[in-house]
């Protein structure tokens, strides 16, 4: 479903904070972030105004991480890598697996309407430390 968004300061200060922070923060980590510029936001705005974005295909919700949804500015087709060991969330361009989406759908019959990779393992700073 998808809301009409009318102009929002307050949006416009969640969506501009997560454009500074590419760590594919959580609300939470967000939520931190934002209060030290507009001590008069809540969390509930900040929830509500990050699912409405989500679904507006403005922003990008990861959910299964952890607990915690992260959210991503960067909503050209990507996977995701985790650090299993810094926890830190890596984009890896689609290029890796060209026409995966396409093969899917030949395979299994099945039409993908999205889709969600994510890579786990060590990145390059935590397997060098090894």
């Amino acid at each position: 479903m998808v809301i009409f968004m009318n102009y929002s300061k307050q949006r416009e200060l969640i969506l501009n904070t997560l454009k500074e922070n590419v760590v594919h923060p959580t609300a939470e980590y967000l939520y931190s972030k934002i209060k030290e510029k507009d001590s008069k936001i809540s969390l509930a705005t900040l929830y509500r105004n990050l699912n409405q974005l989500s679904e507006n295909g403005i922003i990008k919700k990861i959910d299964g991480l952890e607990t915690s949804s992260h959210f991503d500015h960067n909503t050209f087709e990507h996977y995701h890598f985790i650090c299993s060991k810094c926890g830190r969330v890596f984009d890896i361009n689609a290029d890796v697996a060209p026409d995966l989406i396409k093969k899917t759908e030949e395979l299994t019959g099945f039409e993908v309407q999205s889709h969600d990779i994510v890579f786990t393992g060590l990145c390059k700073d935590c397997k060098n430390k090894q």
